[in-house]
């Protein structure tokens, strides 16, 4: 069974995990860190090996085998998962991978054929939590380095709370594959290798067609997907396209295949 989210202005949004926790808040403001600012920041570089995935779609001999195909990414299928789309205007722009109380937003996007832009765009998420007043550490995880980020939320009930969100991402040949794992699987980083491996072992396919870096990639709905009505109210967003969406959400429409 599939279902959709919709999103108004921003391109990517934090799963929320499967337990009904409240999502991260609006980052506010448009954070375009430029490279060059600072000699200390890990940008520019040459996008590095990757013996392990994410793959493209020149690197898979059969990119459809045990995967979802949703056109701009093969995503993985394991036992037990519901897989959702988000929505920006008409455009699906990211995937999301549910599994018990865990969660793995994957999103694309076009990338510098020589240059990787991770190192820059960890800038601008840490940036934008930071001035939320979040809490940020950067750390070289299993998936490279990350960000685990705490978020301020508002509850249910109108209280603070804060939300645990882990940032990962990986430089591929003219793309970049973020995702933003939360749940369990970012409250506790060693509950979430099954999320870690259907990351690594996501396929992505840029496309022949000229794209501006930071451009997303542009997803689709798998042939026989079965749509659930939509019932989440839209969000007015700005901010980073890679902040992971901020927005305050809620566990609603899935675009849910079960595996």
């Amino acid at each position: 069974m599939f279902g959709r989210r919709k999103k108004s202005g921003s391109a990517g949004d934090a799963a929320d995990a499967a337990d009904g926790t409240e999502r991260v808040a609006d980052e506010s403001a448009e954070l375009g860190t430029e490279a060059g600012d600072s000699g200390n920041r890990r940008v520019n570089l040459p996008p590095a090996p990757r013996p392990d995935g994410p793959w493209d779609v020149s690197e898979v001999s059969r990119p459809g085998e045990g995967r979802v195909d949703l056109g701009g990414l093969f995503v993985p299928g394991v036992e037990g998962m519901e897989l959702r789309v988000e929505v920006a205007g008409d455009a699906i722009v990211a995937a999301t991978v549910v599994l018990r109380d865990s969660a793995v937003q994957l999103q694309a996007f076009a990338a510098p054929k020589k240059e990787g832009i991770w190192g820059e765009v960890r800038e601008e998420i840490a940036s934008g939590i930071t001035q939320q007043g979040g809490i940020i550490d950067e750390v070289e995880g299993p998936l490279g380095w990350e960000l685990r980020a705490q978020v301020p939320v508002q509850l249910p009930d109108g209280t603070g709370g804060v939300q645990m969100v882990r940032f990962v991402g990986v430089d591929g040949p003219r793309w970049f594959l973020r995702g933003v794992i939360s749940g369990q699987g970012a409250v506790q980083p060693q509950a979430a290798g099954l999320l870690e491996q259907i990351f690594r072992d996501t396929v992505v396919v840029r496309g022949e067609g000229p794209m501006a870096p930071r451009d997303p990639i542009v997803l689709k709905l798998p042939e026989d997907a079965q749509m659930v009505p939509e019932g989440v109210q839209q969000e007015e967003q700005e901010g980073s396209r890679f902040s992971g969406g901020m927005g305050q959400l809620q566990r609603g429409p899935e675009i849910t295949e079960v595996r």
